[in-house]
């Protein structure tokens, strides 16, 4: 086998959607990666200066992303590889149709037509738009929702433009959702002149925030810092019991502090974990299966988490630090319960590890590759000593520059140094560092960095139009009050729920306040599936915050009322869940291309694998303490909660892969799997009684141990 160290990157736009960019000629490539060089550009000296007014700031990313969505994204996905054989210069100048340029710089002038107006002049016309301004509003409410569908296809701008008829005709809707209606021009004046709509929160964050760090996961990719966690991986894991799948997993949660994206992280490290993983005896659905849920990871784990992070920060008003404390312990306990499973899952197999020979050494790859823990160690602390995100992003992608024009590791290699100095060889010296700048294996040339910084803007396109679609979303959120109506529906059908199950059950076991919001909490997290089948996380995390969020904190739920950023955790997990939960799992089905399986069989696999995801939500909502930013934190409430938590994932992962020390009873699993509920559930009470229900499967499991593997 060989090692993975250096290896190709993987073409991630086959499996991402987001990713398929049209064809174009040369001359088109030239400006089309001119324009996305300025881009990324302007986004790093805004972070630097931050001297571009907010309004233009957001109006002129607005104009490059949309613009260059037209450019990119042809009309169609399926035609946009076919190039006409006889076309006319003037219908497709540079090779690409003429309505396409039109739109590009019709999008770009609506987008920068407000931002362009004097400030006062604005704020005059706030509410009692021209007919310009109507025109120019419409204009761009159109594209926006255009150049959308062209990037992720049709089910976003189909929920925006429901939500858009929503305002218009309110009056028509039934029950607690009618309101009176608003006029065209009402509805363009507030989506497109104020900042509760295109110009919003969303835009506003992907533009000051996630654009930057997209791009520094991409430069410190490049630079191979990617590469290195792959390594380290393989040098931690890869020995043990089926050991390329937990190097899955260990680089998968590494790359994901850098990444942000699942598919981006499937394809990544899955090009080489995966073929490793079906060397070693795992089925392909399990090897593709633990690929997407380790990746899926990525989206949650610090210090780069998905764009809805960012967002969060926004919506909470709490700096961005706290969001990676508060996100920390969930995370692990995310990879914790996948490599429960790939470890029992290995042993049941009887799956061996990797051979010295197939794994790199360890003192080799530090040499060669340490200086690329520079940048994200700068990011780290910058972030913990408080700076902003952007300003964080910043320093980053600067020390990404220092360290990939520098081979920094050379240069600090003490022995050779030492020599020159100690010889009192100073020709000798210099002639060391050009030779070093030269032959630098982690350094990137100029070529190089446009590249990066040219992919780095193409990975933010359809995140950013997303986030212009979210803004009409939230816009007519706000203008109608959508969101308290929705929010009233779905705690009063969980109460009503919670008083059926309440007269259902004898002796007063369980209570309605605390049913309604078990209830809230299931009805949101399907919700949150449902949606984010076939919306991005962001775009989930945005709109159900804003709709289903506020149901966590009814008045209805008493003192279970959720605090925010407790139920905004809640959105964000089950908005990430969606990239694994059948039928329409883009991880899975990504790991699946790579691995040869089954899609639909791998998003099931994966979707089980993923099952302390799926329940950490709940924990940390009846104990808040495990995102330790919360009020009320006590380290008692954490460690009981955290000792339950993983005593509980423990015993799923046995119930889910029939095997823990011994192979385990159909009887025996499903005991396992009634135990961890209560051991998960917080408390001291509820702990003892997961462990009484799962002492005798231990017991028989430890006897059956000292027997023979049969017994």
């Amino acid at each position: 086998m060989t090692q993975p160290t250096e290896a190709a990157q993987p073409d991630v736009s086959k499996y991402e959607p987001e990713l398929q960019f049209r064809p174009v000629s040369r001359a088109t490539a030239w400006i089309t990666g001119g324009l996305l060089i300025a881009l990324s550009l302007f986004h790093y000296y805004s972070a630097w200066s931050s001297l571009v007014p907010q309004l233009m700031f957001r109006g002129i990313h607005l104009a490059f992303v949309l613009g260059l969505i037209f450019l990119l994204f042809g009309l169609c996905p399926v035609r946009s590889s076919l190039v006409p054989e006889h076309r006319s210069p003037w219908l497709y100048p540079g090779g690409m149709p003429l309505t396409d340029w039109v739109l590009a710089l019709a999008v770009a002038a609506a987008a920068l037509y407000l931002p362009l107006l004097p400030t006062d002049e604005v704020a005059r016309r706030v509410g009692n738009p021209s007919e310009t301004d109507v025109v120019m509003g419409t204009l761009l409410i159109v594209l926006v929702l255009e150049a959308t569908r062209r990037a992720m296809g049709w089910t976003l701008p189909a929920i925006a433009l429901l939500f858009i008829c929503y305002g218009l005709f309110g009056r028509y809707a039934p029950g607690v959702l009618a309101h009176p209606g608003a006029s065209w021009a009402g509805v363009v004046n507030h989506l497109y002149m104020t900042d509760q709509g295109i110009y919003g929160i969303a835009v506003g964050v992907v533009a000051q925030y996630v654009f930057l760090f997209v791009v520094f996961g991409v430069l410190a990719t490049r630079i191979g810092l990617g590469q290195l966690f792959i390594d380290i991986a393989y040098c931690i894991a890869g020995r043990y019991a089926g050991g390329p799948a937990k190097v899955a997993v260990f680089s998968s949660a590494m790359l994901g502090m850098i990444s942000g994206s699942s598919i981006a992280n499937t394809v990544t490290t899955g090009s080489l974990t995966i073929p490793a993983m079906k060397k070693v005896g795992y089925p392909p659905h399990f090897a593709g299966a633990v690929e997407a849920t380790a990746s899926t990871g990525g989206q949650i784990t610090p210090p780069i988490m998905g764009a809805a992070a960012f967002i969060m920060v926004e919506f909470l008003e709490i700096p961005y630090r706290d969001i990676l404390v508060a996100a920390l312990v969930p995370a692990m306990l995310h990879y914790f319960g996948v490599v429960v499973m790939v470890h029992l899952e290995a042993k049941r197999l009887g799956l061996r590890g990797l051979r010295p020979d197939e794994m790199p050494k360890i003192l080799l790859v530090l040499r060669d590759h340490w200086p690329t823990l520079i940048p994200l160690g700068i990011l780290i602390w910058m972030i913990l000593q408080g700076r902003s995100p952007d300003n964080a992003a910043f320093w980053g992608l600067t020390a990404c520059g220092v360290v990939g024009f520098l081979n920094i590791s050379d240069v600090f290699s003490l022995r050779r140094t030492l020599d020159f100095f100690r010889q009192g060889d100073l020709r000798g010296l210099i002639a060391y560092l050009i030779f070093c700048f030269r032959t630098s294996q982690t350094r990137i040339r100029l070529p190089d960095l446009a590249a990066a910084l040219q992919t780095g803007a193409k990975y933010a396109l359809a995140v950013g139009a997303a986030a212009a679609s979210v803004g009409i979303i939230v816009g007519i959120v706000t203008l109608t009050g959508t969101g308290f109506r929705l929010s009233f529906m779905v705690t009063q059908a969980a109460q009503n729920l919670g008083e059926f199950v309440v007269g259902a059950v004898p002796w007063g076991v369980v209570s309605v306040a605390g049913l309604t919001l078990f209830f809230t909490l299931v009805f949101t997290a399907i919700a949150c599936i449902i949606m984010g089948a076939g919306i991005p996380t962001t775009a989930t995390y945005i709109i159900l915050t804003t709709i289903a969020a506020p149901a966590l904190a009814s008045p209805l739920l008493g003192e279970h009322a959720v605090a925010p950023v407790v139920s905004h955790f809640f959105v964000f997990y089950y908005g990430v869940l969606a990239d694994i939960t059948p039928p329409v799992a883009l991880a899975a089905y990504a790991a699946a291309g790579i691995a040869g399986s089954n899609p639909f069989r791998t998003g099931n696999t994966a979707f089980r694998l993923a099952i302390a995801k799926a329940l950490v939500p709940f924990v940390f909502v009846y104990s808040p303490s495990l995102l330790i930013i919360t009020d009320g934190f006590t380290w008692q409430a954490f460690i009981i909660t955290l000792v339950g938590a993983v005593a509980g994932i423990t015993l799923l992962g046995g119930a889910f892969s029939a095997y823990l020390l011994r192979p385990l009873r159909i009887w025996e699993r499903w005991l396992l799997a009634v135990a961890a509920l209560p051991l998960i559930s917080p408390g001291l009470a509820s702990m003892a009684v997961g462990a009484a229900i799962a002492a005798p499967v231990l017991v028989l499991q430890m006897l059956r141990r000292k027997g023979p593997e049969g017994a």
